[in-house]
């Protein structure tokens, strides 16, 4: 299963795929994880054997018994990545060694087997590889979800002997289709998403069903998202339901939380790194939520956006909580918010040069 220290995922085509007319059908407005590709990468993990049995193969369903340790302590991890359509029409991934590290580091947290990252490029490779056919052109984008789940069948709380790992596919369009004007975020006083010491630095299953709520919420007053305060004193900014949050000051500074509670976002790392290029000084510190309704009123806080894989740059231009409501800015997406979500999308899409070596092809 190994060759040069790489592990490998043999190709079983799918006997059944998609017709071309109706995948092209498809490709035409994909929507955001709605519509999946016809092949699935797999391995299976067990205490006795390690990793064994990869395969990249058809997509079908995962049959888990009904005790599997998933379904009954939420041991489980995820991630998500995107591959792009090239300018000459080849494929490349966006930084995907940080998600490999990332998906470790969120397995040693749940107790769940450590993916090899060889193992994880290959195998989100050879899901790109398979279904290269379903890779949209621009501005869509062909997302990955590799996941690993506890399938082992007991009650009993201790950490599995058995886990699945899997990579799934769907072409992509925008994961806030409409709402190119800017998000209104609703600022959740009382519902947490995480704690010291807790999960919320790892990205598993739970830390976004526990944000549900506060989802919920947030719609029912007309908002796009949450935005979570910190659990201790609920005060201090942290991170949306699906994406970092980031602030541009009249001073220069792009401002976002600091990590250990919030995720370490690859699309929040990849900003910060190229700040410097759009004049900004990157900045990681706490934020309260006085210092953010005192700076949008008084122009100290120009801009504010979010940022991750799926949501790339999203411009937010309001807030809204019990205490009222305030506007960012002019209340349209400022600036430097559009300048770097454009040297972002070139970057991914191959319109610029990659001086950093950010894009990795999956030939």
């Amino acid at each position: 299963m190994t060759s040069a220290g790489t592990r490998t995922f043999p190709f079983t085509p799918t006997a059944h795929p998609t017709p071309a007319a109706r995948r092209a059908e498809l490709l035409v407005e994909p929507g955001f994880g709605q519509v999946f590709t016809d092949h699935t990468a797999t391995a299976t993990w067990t205490a006795g054997r390690g990793w064994h049995d990869e395969a990249v193969r058809a997509s079908e369903p995962l049959v888990l018994h009904p005790a599997a340790a998933v379904l009954h302590y939420a041991q489980e991890i995820f991630e998500g990545l995107k591959a792009y359509r090239q300018p000459d029409g080849s494929v490349a991934l966006f930084r995907p060694e940080l998600n490999a590290a990332r998906f470790a580091h969120s397995a040693r947290r749940l107790s769940l087997p450590e993916l090899p990252v060889d193992a994880f490029l290959e195998a989100v490779r050879g899901v790109v590889r398979a279904d290269e056919a379903w890779v949209p052109e621009a501005p869509a984008s062909l997302y990955l979800r590799p996941f690993t789940v506890a399938t082992e069948a007991f009650l009993g709380v201790r950490p599995a002997d058995e886990a699945r790992f899997c990579v799934v596919a769907c072409p992509a369009g925008p994961l806030f289709a409409g709402r190119d004007a800017g998000l209104t975020l609703w600022i959740s006083a009382e519902l947490s998403r995480a704690a010291p010491g807790g999960t919320g630095d790892a990205k598993c299953g739970g830390n976004y069903a526990a944000g549900l709520a506060a989802q919920t919420l947030a719609r029912t007053h007309g908002c796009d998202q949450a935005l979570f305060l910190d659990a201790a004193e609920h005060r201090w900014l942290e991170e949306s339901g699906t994406m970092n949050v980031l602030l541009v000051t009249a001073d220069g500074d792009l401002v976002t939380p600091p990590l250990g509670t919030i995720l370490d976002g690859v699309t929040r790392r990849s900003v910060l790194e190229l700040a410097a290029g759009h004049g900004l000084r990157a900045v990681e510190r706490p934020v309260s939520v006085e210092e953010l309704t005192a700076g949008c009123a008084d122009g100290s806080i120009t801009e504010v956006f979010a940022a991750g894989t799926a949501a790339v740059i999203s411009p937010i231009i309001a807030f809204r909580s019990t205490a009222g409501g305030f506007t960012v800015g002019s209340g349209a997406p400022g600036p430097h918010t559009l300048a770097l979500r454009e040297e972002l999308l070139d970057i991914q899409f191959g319109r610029v040069a990659d001086p950093r070596g950010w894009r990795v092809s999956v030939d």
